[in-house]
Order: C-alpha cells, then sequence, then structure tokens
C-alpha cells in the first residue's frame, strides 16, 4: 500500500509504463500532477517535452493507509486478518489504523477537481495521480457514492478520461492508452 505516507519515486518499470501510456502526442493544453514524487516527476518531464505548463495539486495526493502503508497486501493479512478482511468487506466503515478517513480524502480530491473544472472550461487536461485519486474523481463525475470507488479498477499507468458537457461528466474510457 503506497498512500499518502510513502512518496517512493517511480522504477524504471514505472517509467516505461508511463511513457508507453502517454504515446508520442500531447493533446492536453496543461497538467496537473500530484506532489508526490511518484507522479510529480513523470509529470514534470512530460510538460518539459511538450513545453506545457503543469501545476501541482497537493490535494490529488494518494490516500493515506495509516498502518498499512508499505506493506503488501500478504503482509497485512498476516499481521491483521481481521482488520484486512473488514476493509475488503466495508472499506469505507473500516478503515486501517491511522488511516484517512474516506468522506475526508473524498471532499479534498473532488473539491480540487471541482475548481479545476469550473477554472478551465473547455480546456483538455492531464491528471497524473494516483488510482484512489482517480476513483474519487469518477465516481465524484458520475455522481456515485463512496461506496463506489474500491469497486472501480485503474490500473497502472493507463488514461481515464472524462468529457464534460452542459456540466455533466461522461466517462469516455477507463484504463486505455493513448493512440499515437
Amino acid at each position: 500500500y503506497r498512500g499518502d505516507g510513502i512518496d517512493d519515486p517511480l522504477s524504471d518499470k514505472g517509467w516505461r509504463q508511463m511513457w508507453d501510456a502517454v504515446g508520442e502526442d500531447a493533446p492536453w493544453d496543461f497538467l496537473v500532477s500530484s506532489p508526490m514524487m511518484r507522479c510529480r516527476a513523470f509529470a514534470e518531464q512530460l510538460a518539459s517535452r511538450h513545453d506545457i505548463d503543469v501545476t501541482i495539486e497537493k490535494d490529488f495526493r494518494e490516500v493515506g493507509f495509516g498502518s498499512w502503508e508499505g506493506l503488501n497486501k500478504d503482509q497485512v493479512r498476516e499481521r491483521n486478518l481481521q482488520e484486512y478482511e473488514g476493509f475488503y468487506r466495508d472499506p469505507i466503515n473500516n478503515r486501517p489504523q491511522g488511516a484517512e478517513p474516506i468522506h475526508d480524502f473524498i471532499d479534498r480530491v473532488t473539491s480540487a477537481y471541482d475548481t479545476l473544472v469550473s477554472q478551465q472550461p473547455g480546456k483538455h487536461c492531464l491528471i497524473v495521480g494516483h488510482a484512489g485519486v482517480i476513483r474519487a474523481i469518477i465516481s465524484h463525475a458520475l455522481g456515485a457514492g463512496p461506496d463506489t470507488l474500491y469497486r472501480i479498477a485503474v490500473k497502472n499507468a493507463a488514461i481515464t478520461r472524462i468529457q464534460y458537457s452542459e456540466g455533466r461528466g461522461v466517462l469516455e474510457y477507463l484504463n486505455s492508452h493513448m493512440e499515437t
């Protein structure tokens, strides 16, 4: 679990995945990135390569996983099977010890997202963010509740597109790659 408590850089594999995901074109008017190294470093290089502005948005950092930070699923299960099972049964009400409350996470992400959308109407923006942030934005754009968050599969280094028209978000694709 890599939440907001561990700021690891991208691995070599992660860099390759990110470059493969975006392709050679840069159809965006601007970029917005999480402040966390694993997103920010890529966003800054992509922006530099294509001479596009990049903004770092502190509220697009990943959800905090508390005591699970830095552990994999097997380690969490070994340490506390009951807590692990409770989270996967009901992740809204059974957060890891010390984890960010899910409603606080959703509020900070969607507030920043709504501000971005309202300040940049008609602009094509790439948000370089984390799976949790993308889930929160998708759920919000579709008017779904927080219970849908962990029912959205977000793959590493994939593109999700939400198109806004007449004030409504439409999910056009999920877990895609740019066509080159």
